[in-house]
């Protein structure tokens, strides 16, 4: 988190070095990317479940399924979520919500009839975890900073196709020190979004080996969640209502052929969560 402030600081430095006031696109950047992520952060667990098709249950619709829930709440010291069911086969789950007082946990018909209770226990405790530790307050600072560099990206080629570049060496007088200035900011300007997106996935998938170490921590049972992993990534039935937008939500990448593996490190630095073989190995290791 301290490395993406201080890279969105030198970015946007560097920008504003080539323009009359250096701190233009900074300020610019930041209001809009908080204004949209903030929007995002209060609404955004409503659209999560509309997307997803999400309904409402009470405890007597799943005794079993609300008493885990109350019971991980209690060893976690949080408030009872909303619980929520999604009329699909696959097996997975999510939790959202800006905090403990506002959240939901989510899981698929496929999850309950798949999964044997110490390994739904197991799910449930991670996602229990994620809202404990407030991951999604965090990732909405996440995603403010990574849309802060994307904006100044932008708002750098627009103004640079418009002839504010240009413009400037005119009435400076030019020069190769500022050419080359100019030229490294350009290199940022392509290159800074692509870092983001690296440094915000980075931060995704920490939290979730954080949320996999808190869950166990509730349940005692470190093989409940590792066996719950391996089935749901075994299942090869893709999950209906998940897409891009939503898919870094879910306990297990819903999007079956993007779990990604540890063996290819390059391609590993683009996925939503670690490896699931990874996480496995961790648990078990416990």
């Amino acid at each position: 988190m301290t490395g993406f402030i201080l890279f969105i600081a030198l970015f946007g430095w560097v920008l504003g070095l080539t323009q009359r006031d250096p701190y233009n696109f900074l300020f610019v950047a930041l209001a809009f990317a908080s204004v949209s992520a903030l929007t995002s952060y209060y609404f955004s667990d409503k659209m999560v479940l509309a997307i997803s098709g999400a309904k409402e249950i009470q405890k007597s619709d799943n005794p079993q399924l609300y008493n885990i829930v109350d019971n991980l709440c209690i060893a976690a010291g949080l408030p009872s979520p909303k619980v929520y069911i999604i009329d699909d086969s696959a097996p997975n789950a999510f939790a959202t919500g800006r905090d403990p007082r506002h959240a939901v946990v989510a899981v698929t018909t496929g999850l309950l009839d798949k999964l044997e209770k110490s390994e739904l226990e197991g799910v449930i405790a991670h996602e229990l975890s994620h809202i404990g530790n407030y991951d999604i307050r965090l990732m909405t600072i996440v995603a403010i900073m990574a849309g802060t560099v994307v904006l100044l990206s932008d708002f750098f080629f627009r103004w640079t196709w418009w002839g504010g570049g240009r413009d400037r060496n005119e009435r400076e007088g030019g020069g190769q020190i500022r050419l080359i200035l100019f030229a490294v900011a350009m290199l940022l300007a392509i290159l800074a979004p692509l870092i983001a997106q690296v440094i915000k996935l980075a931060i995704s998938r920490k939290r979730e080996f954080l949320a996999d170490a808190n869950g166990v921590l509730l349940t005692r049972y470190p093989e409940g969640l590792a066996r719950a992993l391996e089935k749901i990534s075994a299942d090869r039935e893709p999950l209906e209502v998940a897409n891009k937008a939503t898919a870094h939500m879910y306990i297990v990448n819903p999007l079956k052929g993007h779990e990604g593996s540890s063996r290819n490190w390059f391609a590993g630095l683009f996925l939503t969560h670690p490896p699931v073989e990874e996480r496995i190995a961790k648990l078990r290791a416990m």
